[in-house]
């Protein structure tokens, strides 16, 4: 068998290059073919740090036949992952504590595991199993170990000297799979706690405190209507699950329509629409607006239908220059927008309840608005925003 010395060089290169998880099972097993193993399938399972995914699993065939190469998994404690999970080999690992599995196909039992009947079926020899665990100050969550997997239909299954490199090797696998899924971490955190514009801009390098650039954008302030009263009669335990409902509608109207959520303040949503036109800009905001009044109609069915508080959204839109970037301390940094825009911004969606209307609008907002869309705003008259020296017109979208 060919020395195992290239071999590490080319998985230390490929995870210091940032390879993708794939990528590199995929280099691993020809690079193991090379050397006379004979793989015809591996898989390699890393959990990770998501707010809806549990893990990714790779898998890789000898003829390209995998029926995926990279999949994202759910929890696998309930449903039918979770029956899969429990009659898998990896999960009988973990009860008795082992870190290896190896069988030869011809001489195991197979029918204690489904995946191996199906493998020997197949025509496969050999499987072996591998679990690494990272240790304490390695972990990150439920990412905690890494699972690696491999069948071979060489004559006899996996020869000795085939088992030692798989050990050697594996664990270099396992580090450069790491380092691949901590950048999509870092990437996923980023995105879920700051925005999907501000998490790029963060993960590029703009960190430092005080760098901010000053924008014109299309802001977009959100609040729940009547949400203290909620608050107040509401079973303690509805309100977060009332909450998640109306951000889920928002914040998914306004990805929708291209808009990034900055914040998420108690009840209330700040976002910005920040494309090159203007008047496009406002466009996408009213859309997203349009997009949410839709989502709110299924949202509310859904809980009145379980006897659950429902709600509505009011909304402030407002054009102006704010500056972008990073606030506050070298211990805590918040990448956000800032400026007297968003200020009226504010202001003008707490009139939504005196006003009577779900949505306001600013005058400059619909000055920029592409004039076929003027046709159903209407002026609902001047009004004095607190903090705004002058009184100001609102509008709103005719009913």
């Amino acid at each position: 068998m060919q020395d195992s010395g290239d071999f590490g060089q080319w998985l230390a290169r490929a995870g210091l290059e940032n390879r993708d998880e794939f990528e590199l099972l995929a280099g691993f097993a020809d690079r193991c073919n090379e050397r006379g193993l004979r793989l015809t399938r591996a898989m390699t399972i890393m959990d990770t740090l998501h707010p809806t995914w549990e893990g990714r699993a790779f898998r890789w065939t000898r003829d390209g036949n995998a029926p995926y190469a990279a999949i994202d998994y759910g929890s696998s404690d309930s449903g039918a992952e979770a029956d899969s999970w429990r009659r898998s080999v990896f999960y009988a690992m973990l009860q008795d504590g082992s870190e290896e599995f190896h069988a030869r196909l011809g001489e195991y039992d197979v029918s204690r595991f489904p995946l191996l009947q199906e493998l020997k079926d197949a025509g496969n020899t050999g499987y072996m199993a591998l679990i690494l665990r990272f240790g304490p100050d390695g972990s990150m969550g439920d990412m905690d170990c890494f699972y690696a997997a491999f069948a071979t239909d060489a004559r006899g299954g996996f020869a000795a000297d085939a088992l030692d490199l798989l050990r050697r090797m594996a664990p270099v696998l396992g580090l450069a799979t790491k380092a691949a899924a901590l950048k999509r971490i870092a990437g996923t955190v980023a995105e879920v706690y700051l925005g999907r514009d501000a998490s790029r801009r963060v993960l590029s390098g703009q960190i430092r405190r005080g760098v901010t650039e000053r924008i014109g954008t299309v802001l977009w302030f959100s609040d729940l209507r009547g949400f203290t009263t909620i608050t107040d009669t509401a079973a303690p335990e509805q309100i977060i699950p009332l909450l998640n409902d109306y951000a889920d509608a928002v914040i998914a109207s306004v990805h929708e329509q291209g808009g990034d959520v900055l914040k998420l303040i108690g009840d209330g949503v700040l976002a910005v629409f920040n494309a090159a036109d203007r008047a496009e800009a406002c466009l996408a905001a009213l859309r997203a607006e349009a997009g949410l009044r839709r989502r709110l109609v299924e949202v509310d069915a859904r809980r009145a239908a379980v006897g659950l508080p429902v709600t509505d959204v009011n909304l402030g839109l407002h054009v102006g220059e704010v500056f972008y970037g990073n606030v506050g301390s070298d211990e805590r940094l918040d990448f956000t927008v800032v400026g007297p825009a968003v200020n009226e911004a504010s202001r003008v969606v707490a009139l939504c309840r005196s006003v009577d209307r779900n949505v306001l609008m600013t005058a400059e907002f619909v000055a920029a608005t592409p004039e076929e869309e003027r046709g159903r705003i209407v002026s609902v008259g001047r009004y004095a925003l607190r903090g705004v020296r002058k009184a100001q017109e609102l509008f709103t979208l005719e009913t």
